[in-house]
């Protein structure tokens, strides 16, 4: 989580010299390191062999993880209090950390498995990988076009199969629903080529449906996706470079500023000495 240190925090408080270690790079790095020992402690406790040898002391390097990742967040609150609760990332963290602290016992067993959801710590920790996902969320709205037009190709090209190849594939193609299951698998190349010949052997000229979408599906309506995201990803770079930019402009603006003032106030006193020092010339041509 990317917190601005304010004029508070810089101060040398017990809150500030906490801000501070929280934002340090040793910080950051040593938790990122002990997220990814978490989750190569959660892979192995997926095998029966490494649990009968290693399983105690597994359970103890998570559970220690856990109390870590606990105490880091609680050094977070103290340090930045309601602004920590005004970050979604760090809502995220909250989150991520509390359900590992749920109860993973009888009707509520499922949630052991959501341990593993610590190691996703890692898209907030990082900043790369938290300025990808921040892309792909600010991409959302953007891709209603694009999943309504792949809503409507699907549903013409569901319709037509299930009536070119209903009743020669009646398991792929016999009604709408299994016609668009159909269709999704071709879209993602799966078990193309074999449905293609089961087609193809009923009736020849199959291939004049099968090519047509799988062009217009998976190459152009899928490119259209990360067209929009690649787009958000350079969108969100450039404002920050532009944010980056105002600062640092709005600061070499202060300090010209500073300086200026600073001019004018040495002028103003070079001009009073001037002044003295002709009062003093006068008053002695007089005396």
């Amino acid at each position: 989580m990317q917190e601005v240190l304010t004029a508070a925090d810089a101060a040398d408080t017990p809150r500030a010299r906490v801000a501070r270690l929280v934002m340090s790079t040793r910080f950051q790095r040593t938790v990122i390191g002990l997220i990814l020992l978490n989750a190569v402690t959660l892979g192995l406790e997926t095998s029966d062999a490494v649990m009968a040898s290693w399983g105690g002391a597994l359970h103890a390097i998570d559970a220690a993880l856990l109390w870590t990742f606990t105490a880091e967040l609680g050094l977070r609150i103290y340090a930045f209090r309601g602004r920590f609760f005004r970050d979604p990332w760090g809502i995220f963290d909250l989150v991520v950390v509390g359900i590992a602290w749920m109860p993973a016992t009888g009707p509520l067993s499922v949630l052991r498995a959501l341990r593993v959801l610590r190691v996703l710590r890692l898209v907030s920790v990082v900043p790369s990988m938290r300025n990808v996902v921040e892309a792909m969320l600010a991409a959302l709205p953007g891709m209603g076009s694009i999943v309504l037009l792949m809503v409507l190709i699907f549903y013409v090209f569901a319709v037509m199969g299930a009536k070119l190849f209903g009743e020669d594939l009646p398991e792929q193609f016999g009604d709408l629903g299994s016609s668009l299951f159909t269709l999704f698998q071709l879209m993602a190349m799966d078990d193309f080529g074999n449905i293609v010949r089961q087609a193809m052997e009923k009736q020849p000229l199959a291939w004049l449906f099968f090519i047509p979408f799988s062009v217009v599906a998976t190459f152009v309506v899928l490119n259209l996706f990360i067209g929009v995201i690649v787009e958000s990803i350079q969108t969100l770079r450039e404002e920050r470079v532009s944010a980056d930019a105002a600062v640092a402009q709005a600061a070499s603006d202060a300090a010209a500023s500073a300086a200026h003032a600073d001019q004018v106030t040495l002028l103003q006193e070079i001009r009073a000495l001037r002044a003295e020092v002709a009062a003093l010339r006068s008053e002695r041509a007089g005396g």
